[in-house]
């Protein structure tokens, strides 16, 4: 199984949030990770199945990187029935708008036709724990249900 690890970041936490699912599965399954920035919409494949990892910035917005890859999304519609993805959130449940970037990512993807698979991951800064922490796990656990 060929997996891609997508990722939307501000500062590099999901970055490091994707390096470690990475990590966590590269004994297991064939696995790169790719920043949305630079990644094309014409490259998704059904043949491929995708974490997603994005933060939250601003008020509820996607962050920098994944801008442009959401915008290619608005502006070609591609058809991505056959695509699954599994998604990770990464916010602070301080804020009104609480990971809001990932159910962007979601409701877009579902949207074009794609199926969201398992329970979307999330990752609250307020809670004290590391991402990579709670990534990793899930990540496992997503994978095994597959």
């Amino acid at each position: 199984m060929n997996i891609q690890v997508l990722y939307g970041t501000e500062t590099g936490n999901a970055e490091m949030v994707a390096d470690d699912i990475v990590d966590a599965l590269s004994a297991d399954v064939s696995i790169e990770s790719s920043d949305m920035s630079k990644f094309s919409v014409t490259d998704l494949s059904p043949d491929v199945f995708y974490f997603i990892v994005c933060s939250t910035y601003g008020d509820g917005e996607l962050p920098h990187s994944a801008q442009p890859f959401f915008e290619a999304l608005d502006r070609e519609q591609p058809n991505l029935c056959g695509l699954k993805f599994a998604l990770f959130g990464l916010g602070d449940s301080f804020y009104e708008t609480f990971n809001r970037g990932s159910e962007i990512v979601a409701q877009t993807l579902t949207r074009l036709g794609a199926e969201q698979v398992g329970e979307r991951g999330v990752h609250d800064a307020s809670a004290g724990q590391l991402p990579g922490d709670i990534a990793m796990p899930w990540a496992k656990a997503v994978l095994s249900g597959l």
